[in-house]
């Protein structure tokens, strides 16, 4: 499966045309899409109030995993120690906590944020590169 990142949603939603976006499009109904509740609360947090309740029903459709259980945020903050020990820090923990999560569960990432590009180049980060 393949997890889109706030960072992908938001240039989605404002009508923002970049090869992400344009994948985004072009796979909507071809491949299996999913996000986290932490996408989720950070593009509801970002909408406007008259397009909060649409916004919300339209991502509802995709399937929505739980992000952060007590083994994830371990696993998490073992992620963003050997990223500092290999010379990056990861300025988000929101983005490290996505990242592990996806690592965990072998699922492929969708994103627009050079944050997670430790991620891929370090701890092997499965990153859809349209």
């Amino acid at each position: 499966m393949v997890i889109v990142d706030t960072s992908v949603w938001i240039e989605y939603l404002r009508g923002n045309n970049h090869a992400e976006t344009a994948w985004l499009e072009r796979e909507l109904q071809q491949q299996a899409l999913g996000l986290t509740d932490l996408i989720l609360c950070e593009v509801l947090q970002g909408t406007r109030d008259s397009a909060f309740a649409q916004v919300q029903a339209d991502l509802l459709k995709f399937h929505v995993f739980r992000n952060c259980s007590t083994r994830s945020s371990i696993a998490a903050a073992q992620n963003y120690r050997i990223l500092r020990r290999n010379g990056y820090t990861v300025r988000a923990t929101v983005d490290c906590l996505i990242a592990t999560f996806c690592l965990e569960n072998n699922h492929s990432l969708l994103h627009r944020d050079r944050g997670f590009d430790p991620f891929e180049k370090v701890l092997g980060l499965q990153v859809v590169h349209p």
